[in-house]
């Protein structure tokens, strides 16, 4: 008969074991729910899908964003793809780092094969300039997407450039003029990578019109942009999603938190189960 020691040792290591276990398990799941797409629409696919995720028994919540990390993988999984096959990018995601999602972005652009980027629910901020790269953006007709004008720090640059016309220069302190001069070269820099994105499907006076709407502080960075106002912005969007996306996104729950807010019953309902 096993000691107590025995026992609870069994037990941490079953604490540790399990999740790891569950984790792989779910990889498997959602690389098999990828080659059904794949299969169905003869394309790489390619999934950036972030969400807060809880790592380990312990339950430590993870926030996730595009990094660095990511654009090292997406390059890579682009290099091992035919030039002439399509790529089929599915985007969830808040934003990140500029530099990442510019490199994502250019490596997109400079595919010779259609690239087609599926929005099921929102791409903000820099999941939106990865959607400004692409030769079609499919959306959830519910989906969002964002402005992509820089922030230094915790401020919009478009913000920061609005003090020298509203305070007089002897009003302003050092450090928000080094913001200001920065703040300058961000938004410059954003534009005219956007605008070097969508050269290629418009004029030259409607993408400086629309780089400037959407890196020049016209809105917040959290302004959703519709599909409909996508579309009468010129951006090549359509609605309806494959089925096979949404699968996918199931098997990328959110983190559950402790108590619920949302409960309803998990299947489709048809008008005559009511009656």
């Amino acid at each position: 008969m096993p000691d107590l020691w025995t026992v609870l040792l069994a037990a941490v290591l079953l604490l540790f074991a399990v999740p790891i276990v569950q984790q792989q398990m779910t990889r498997a799941r959602r690389l098999r729910a990828i080659r059904d797409i794949e299969a169905e629409r003869r394309t790489r696919v390619i999934a950036l899908i972030h969400r807060q995720e809880r790592i380990g028994f312990l339950g430590i919540p993870l926030f996730r964003y595009i990094d660095i990390n990511d654009s090292e993988e997406i390059l890579r999984a682009i290099r091992l793809t035919e030039p002439e096959m399509p790529i089929d990018f599915i985007v969830h995601t808040p934003g990140g780092l500029i530099l990442s999602s510019e490199q994502i972005a250019m490596a997109l652009r400079r595919h010779r094969g259609r690239v087609t980027v599926f929005v099921p629910h929102y791409a903000m901020s820099g999941g939106t300039l990865l959607c400004l790269a692409a030769d079609e953006v499919a959306m959830d007709e519910n989906a969002v997407l964002g402005p992509v004008d820089p922030r230094i720090g915790e401020y919009p640059a478009a913000s920061i450039l609005r003090v020298p016309r509203l305070k007089p220069p002897d009003k302003i302190d050092d450090t928000t003029f080094i913001l200001v001069d920065i703040a300058a070269k961000a938004q410059n820099q954003m534009r005219e990578f956007v605008t070097g994105l969508l050269r290629d499907r418009m004029t030259v006076e409607q993408a400086d019109r629309l780089a400037r709407l959407l890196t020049e502080g016209t809105w917040t960075h959290d302004y959703p942009i519709t599909l409909e106002q996508a579309r009468e912005l010129g951006l090549p969007v359509t609605p309806g999603m494959p089925a096979g996306v949404y699968r996918l996104m199931d098997l990328f729950p959110q983190a559950m938190p402790r108590r619920p807010s949302v409960a309803y019953v998990p299947i489709p309902y048809r008008e005559e189960e009511r009656e």
